[in-house]
């Protein structure tokens, strides 16, 4: 209970239980704990870190952490990969010294053949990448050349300004708009073994989250690749953008100038000494800007890795 002078002043407080304290006495209190708190002065737990306490701790970390590191290193050295160059390798001989013209000429067959020797033993599924260097996906503007919100509804969805200058042809929306949908990659692969074609599975290949909510189910491709000049490749105007996972994939830009994408996976084994002959179509045209072209083909692991030997990232994902 509070009394009161005549004054209208406040002279004591009441406590639960116990007797009167100034007023005065419970404004310090509550000045000092707020001054200990901005001043970061708290009671604390503040360990002295002794030499023995210090090697104990890190003794723990080490005993925990060094086996899952001996586990990682292990399943990194066990990942089989094959990479083979092929964008000088597939250019004919009379060509060698202008490139450009190479890939500009619609009437030279663009159809390469090679054969790799498997070196170990490969489980299924077999992932299959891409490879591009000096390629920057990250470049500002290339990045911002796109409609996230037209992928999803489609010719309902107008404002695409932020597709220049690849947002229309011909007075007529474009759809995939932009840069990075007009530079789709439309180099294809074809694997033999024997005598047999091996089948390359390019289902789910994008992420699933991307299929189901990024890329519009009804939303079909309108207007695209009609212009004068050709960036990449096509896409059948009767399947919707969620079902063309190789642009969905291509879609999702790389951090780094040199990077991978899923192309695709092989289901079956391969065995050490296999011969496999690849048969491509050398479609895109990157010449210009140098880049690398590797084909990868890596083993699936229970961890996932990359050798160390190949300092490279994976867009896809």
């Amino acid at each position: 209970m509070k009394s009161m002078d005549l004054d209208g002043s406040s002279s004591l407080v009441a406590s639960e239980g116990s007797g009167s304290v100034p007023a005065g006495h419970v404004q310090a209190r509550r000045h000092t704990a707020f001054y200990r708190f901005t001043q970061q002065s708290l009671p604390a737990c503040k360990p002295v870190l002794t030499p023995t306490w210090v090697i104990s701790v890190f003794l723990l970390m080490g005993i925990i952490f060094i086996p899952v590191g001996l586990l990682v290193l292990h399943a990194s050295h066990s990942v089989a990969e094959i990479v083979y160059r092929y964008d000088t390798e597939c250019v004919p001989a009379s060509y060698k010294n202008n490139m450009v013209a190479y890939i500009k000429d619609s009437s030279v067959p663009k159809l390469c053949s090679f054969s790799i020797k498997v070196n170990k033993t490969m489980k299924a599924p077999i992932y299959i990448y891409y490879q591009l260097d000096n390629y920057y996906q990250n470049h500002r503007r290339y990045v911002k050349s796109r409609s996230d919100k037209q992928l999803v509804h489609g010719l309902a969805y107008n404002d695409t300004s932020s597709c220049k200058p690849l947002q229309s042809h011909n007075g007529l929306p474009i759809v995939p708009c932009g840069l990075i949908a007009w530079s789709l990659f439309n180099d294809t692969y074809k694997f033999v073994l024997g005598k047999s074609e091996l089948k390359v599975n390019r289902k789910n290949i994008a992420w699933e989250s991307d299929r189901e909510h990024k890329f519009g189910k009804h939303v079909y491709p309108f207007n695209f690749q009609n212009g004068s000049l050709i960036g990449g490749g096509n896409l059948d105007p009767n399947i919707p953008l969620s079902d063309h996972e190789d642009l969905i994939v291509w879609m999702r830009t790389a951090a780094l100038p040199s990077f991978r994408k899923l192309y695709g996976r092989i289901e079956e084994d391969l065995h050490a000494d296999d011969v496999l002959a690849i048969k491509l179509m050398n479609n895109y045209n990157t010449i210009l800007f140098a880049p690398g072209f590797y084909i990868l083909h890596i083993a699936t692991h229970e961890i996932e890795t990359y050798n160390n030997s190949s300092l490279y990232y994976p867009a896809y994902a």
